[in-house]
C-alpha cells in the first residue's frame, strides 16, 4: 500500500497549530481516515457482516512526546483535553467526552502490557462531528495508532487497534457501539467483515474502483440535530438483545432464522412489535451484505444498486432508524432521503447511512445527474450538505512528509 504523504503546507500548518498549543516542535505526524457504511445497516452489533470503507476525510495529528505521565491533546476549535495517565478507570463524569476516549484507549494498551507515555497532539478533521462518518471513530483510531507506534513499537495490528477503540467506546464513553466503524478506519480500503468471531472479525479487501461506474459517491448531510438521541440509538441493539434473551442467545446470528419466525407470536407479546421488525432487518441486511460484495467482485454494479436501494427500504421499514420516536415536525433524514429520490430520477441508489436518525444518507449519482442532484440537495439543506468522497486506501497510519 502506498505511503500517505504530509504535503508541506499541511505540515507547515500543522507546526503552526501544535507550537500554538504547546510552545514546541512536532516531532511526528499521524492520521485516520472517516469511514462510509456501504451496505450492513446496524449488522455489526449482531455479529453479521458489513461492507464499508475508509474515506479520503480525515482527522490528523502533529505529535511530540512530553517526557511526562498525561496526554494532552488540543483539537482545533475545542478546549485542551488532559489525561492523566496513573487513573486509566472508568470515570462517571467523563461519560460521552473526548477525555473518555482518550482514557479508554491508554487503558486498553495498558492492559495489553503496553507501558504508555505522555505525549502532545494537536488535532485537525475534516471528518466533522455528526457527519455520520463516523468522526469518533476516526479520534480514536489516531489515538490507538499515536500509542501503538510511540510507545508499542507498532506491535498491535490494525484489527486489533480498531477493536481498542470499540472497548473505549464501549467501556469508557458509555455507547453501546458495534466495531464496524473503527474497522473501516483501522484498515483503510474498502472491506467486507464478518463479525462472526467477535475476537477475530473476519476482514477481507474487495477491489473495486467506484470511480470506474459512472456514479459518484455521495454523503448527504441531512443537518439534524442530535440532541437527545443516545436512547435512539441504544435501543436498536436493545431490542434485539431483547428477543436473544427469549432464545438464550447474545446476538440475533445466533438465532436460527426459522425458530425466529415460528416464535413472532410469544415475540411480540414479549419484545414488542418494533424489535421483532428491527430482527427482520437483521436477518435480511445479513443476507443482502455478501450478495452485494458478489456483485462488485463481477462486475455487476447495476445490481449492487438494486440491493443498495433493498438496504435503504429495510432500514426505513423494519428497522426504523430514519425518524426517532414521536418526531412529527422534525424529520431530517426522511426529508434528505425523499429529496435523493426525487433527485435522483430513478436512478443510481440511496440508503440511510450509519446509525441513523439524526446522521446521513448515501447516494450513487450518475455522473451526468452530480451537478443538478448536488444543487438540488444544497439548496434544500443548506450549501455544503452534499458531500463528494472517494474511498482512501490507507487507514489509521504515520504519515510521510513530503520530500
Amino acid at each position: 500500500m502506498a505511503a500517505l504523504i504530509l504535503s508541506l503546507n499541511d505540515k507547515k500548518r500543522l507546526d503552526a497549530g501544535f507550537a500554538a498549543a504547546f510552545d514546541a516542535a512536532a516531532e511526528r505526524y499521524f492520521s485516520a481516515p472517516g469511514r462510509t457504511e456501504v451496505s450492513g445497516n446496524h449488522t455489526d452489533h449482531q455479529r453479521g457482516r458489513v461492507l464499508a470503507g475508509a474515506v479520503n476525510l480525515d482527522t490528523v495529528a502533529a505529535v511530540r512526546a512530553n517526557g511526562t505521565d498525561v496526554i494532552r491533546v488540543q483539537s482545533k476549535g475545542y478546549p485542551l483535553c488532559q489525561v492523566r495517565l496513573d487513573a486509566l478507570e472508568p470515570v462517571e463524569a467523563e461519560i460521552n467526552s473526548t477525555p473518555a476516549l482518550i482514557r479508554g484507549v491508554a487503558a486498553r494498551f495498558s492492559q495489553l502490557g503496553c507501558k504508555v507515555g505522555g505525549f502532545d497532539a494537536y488535532c485537525e478533521s475534516t471528518v466533522l462531528p455528526g457527519s455520520g462518518l463516523s468522526s469518533s471513530a476516526a479520534f480514536e483510531v489516531l489515538i490507538g495508532t499515536i500509542i501503538n507506534h510511540l510507545y508499542f513499537d507498532g506491535r498491535v495490528s490494525q484489527p486489533e487497534i480498531a477493536q481498542i477503540g470499540q472497548y473505549a467506546e464501549n467501556v469508557f464513553f458509555g455507547k453501546p457501539c458495534g466495531l464496524m466503524d473503527q474497522t473501516a478506519s483501522a484498515v483503510g480500503g474498502l472491506v467486507t467483515i464478518d463479525f462472526a468471531d467477535k475476537d477475530h472479525p473476519d476482514i477481507r479487501p474487495v477491489h473495486f474502483d467506484f470511480s470506474t461506474t459512472g456514479h459518484a459517491l455521495c454523503i448527504i448531510d441531512s443537518r439534524a440535530d442530535h440532541a437527545d438521541l443516545t436512547d435512539e440509538y441504544a435501543a436498536v441493539p436493545g431490542e434485539m438483545k431483547q428477543v436473544c434473551a427469549y432464545f438464550g442467545k447474545e446476538v440475533v446470528t445466533q438465532i436460527r432464522e426459522e425458530d425466529f419466525y415460528a416464535a413472532i407470536p410469544a415475540l411480540r407479546e414479549t419484545c414488542g412489535d418494533r424489535a421483532v421488525m428491527r430482527v427482520i432487518h437483521e436477518y435480511n441486511e445479513n443476507r443482502r451484505v455478501p450478495q452485494q460484495v458478489a456483485c462488485l467482485e463481477r462486475g455487476d454494479f447495476e445490481g449492487f444498486l438494486r440491493l443498495t436501494k433493498e438496504s435503504g427500504y429495510s432500514s426505513w421499514m423494519y428497522l426504523q432508524n430514519v425518524v426517532p420516536a414521536g418526531y412529527v415536525k422534525q424529520q431530517a433524514m426522511a426529508v434528505a432521503l425523499g429529496l435523493c429520490e426525487h433527485y435522483l430520477q430513478g436512478r443510481g441508489a440511496y440508503r440511510v447511512h450509519g446509525g441513523g436518525f439524526a446522521g446521513t444518507v448515501q447516494a450513487f449519482v450518475p455522473f451526468d445527474l452530480l451537478e443538478s442532484f448536488r444543487a438540488g440537495i444544497d439548496a434544500a439543506l443548506g450549501e455544503g450538505a452534499c458531500h463528494v468522497l472517494s474511498i482512501r486506501p490507507q487507514g489509521g497510519v504515520e504519515m510521510e512528509v513530503e520530500a
